[in-house]
């Protein structure tokens, strides 16, 4: 009679596993990612590291070293954040993404980044200038020049656009927490590595020329990011990230005239705080 009951009680706490993996497996705690949109909005800051700038020309060709930019951060005003005729305006990002299963996605975004020349920075000059019908004629060999507004302007403000593909991985931080929840809330670690184009306006104001700012494509970046994710009762999310990347613009768009160009190479750091809604 024993051993009847042990084996009663046995094959009843497999039915009672059977059932309750049945159930597991039929009712996953969340749904999944897998076929989903997302899209997100947000504002940037960004940080550059110093770069030698070579502008050349008809009548010129020199380098400048160890230039140093910085970003050019739109002072809050509710007219120009919550206004949605001007949200570009700042610098900002957004982009659109899809969720090839639960951890992986592919995303297209713009990262509107400024880039500004510190203006009256004293740098070596290296090159030639010739029959510019200013002061700065001459032969230079490492020589110091401070940057005067006369002599050169040099920014990407409407701006350093890095259009960029980027390929994302999501990792829940409280899998135990919102399994009880119901996925409700998350937080979620996120990685991404990119690659695009640079598609700057560049405003370039070089020995008095005139400037030339129109949308190019002036080279390509590539980029890593890692962040964290809180996603609100499965859709409404809020993001904030680094992102970590090298530009190389050999195709730079300076003055008026098709022949003068410039190039120039440059690390960036840039930190964001997004909002997006997934779908």
């Amino acid at each position: 009679m024993f051993k009847k009951q042990q084996f009663l009680l046995i094959i009843s706490l497999l039915a009672a596993l059977s059932t309750l993996a049945q159930t597991t497996v039929t009712t996953p705690p969340h749904p999944s990612n897998k076929g989903k949109f997302y899209f997100f909005w947000g504002y940037n800051r960004a940080y550059y590291t110093h770069s030698d700038l070579h502008l050349y020309g008809d009548n010129y060709d020199f380098t400048l070293d160890e230039l140093v930019a910085k970003d050019r951060q739109t002072p809050f005003s509710a007219d120009v954040y919550l206004n949605i005729t001007k949200l570009t305006i700042p610098q900002c990002n957004y982009g659109i993404g899809f969720y090839l299963n639960d951890h992986y996605s592919v995303s297209l975004s713009a990262d509107h980044m400024k880039y500004v020349m510190v203006q009256n920075q004293t740098v070596k000059i290296s090159g030639t200038i010739a029959d510019s019908h200013t002061s700065y004629d001459g032969v230079y060999n490492h020589d110091d020049l401070v940057v005067t507004k006369d002599f050169l302007v040099f920014e990407h403000t409407d701006g350093l656009n890095y259009i960029v593909a980027e390929f994302n991985r999501t990792d829940n931080l409280l899998p135990l927490f919102t399994h009880y929840t119901g996925r409700r809330i998350e937080v979620n670690l996120t990685e991404g590595i990119g690659f695009g184009g640079l598609f700057p306006r560049t405003n370039a104001t070089l020995l008095s020329n005139a400037r030339n700012d129109a949308y190019h494509l002036a080279g390509y970046g590539a980029s890593v990011k890692v962040g964290l994710n809180v996603t609100f009762f499965r859709h409404l999310f809020l993001a904030a990230n680094l992102k970590a990347g090298f530009i190389n613009m050999p195709n730079i768009r300076t003055t008026a005239s098709a022949r003068d160009h410039g190039s120039q190479k440059f690390g960036f750091l840039q930190d964001n705080v997004l909002i997006g809604w997934r779908f």
